[in-house]
């Protein structure tokens, strides 16, 4: 009699249904909750660190990046009058073309940062693109913002037209 009250249905169930959850909690449910643990503490230390996204490698390479583009904006504004004017003329002087006007400074085209220098040039067309390019890739007459092309006549009584081309360079203001 002994012997069958041991093994009865429901005590012989909840032994398997123990030793079942043991089973599980060893093979699946111990690892989860592992790495549910795992992620609550990764999850604190990254909310306690202070900014860990920067990256110091790609803050250098953009700050590089940024030097060169600012390199391309600046000019000694002191000699700009001087020696980039003259150096200009010869350029445009190699293509035939005149460097027609050179206006002072106009306040208007200048801030605390940078300054607007607007130089006129007269000839043809294409000698005229030619000068543009040719100073477009010139590092130290700063960058050209724009440039307009005009078309006058000398006179009101001749047909020849001038063509003007206006073009305005941004220098970093030193």
């Amino acid at each position: 009699m002994m012997h069958r009250q041991y093994f009865k249905k429901e005590y012989l169930f909840i032994s398997a249904v123990m030793i079942l959850l043991v089973i599980c909690y060893q093979l699946a449910f111990k690892k989860t909750i592992g790495a549910w643990q795992l992620n609550k503490r990764l999850k604190t230390q990254l909310e306690q660190s202070s900014d860990v996204s920067i990256q110091p490698g790609y803050t250098e390479r953009k700050n590089t990046n940024l030097d060169r583009i600012l390199e391309l904006y600046k000019a000694d504004t002191m000699n700009l009058r001087s020696n980039a004017i003259s150096k200009i003329s010869s350029v445009a002087e190699a293509e035939n073309v005149k460097l027609a006007e050179v206006p002072s400074r106009d306040p208007i085209y200048s801030n605390g940062q940078f300054l607007v220098q607007k130089l006129d040039f007269e000839g043809d067309f294409f000698s005229l693109m030619k000068v543009f390019q040719r100073l477009g890739q010139a590092k130290d007459f700063g960058v050209i913002r724009s440039a307009v092309f005009k078309a006058r006549r000398e006179t009101d009584n001749e047909k020849t037209k001038k063509l003007i081309m206006e073009l305005y360079l941004e220098i970093i203001n030193k």
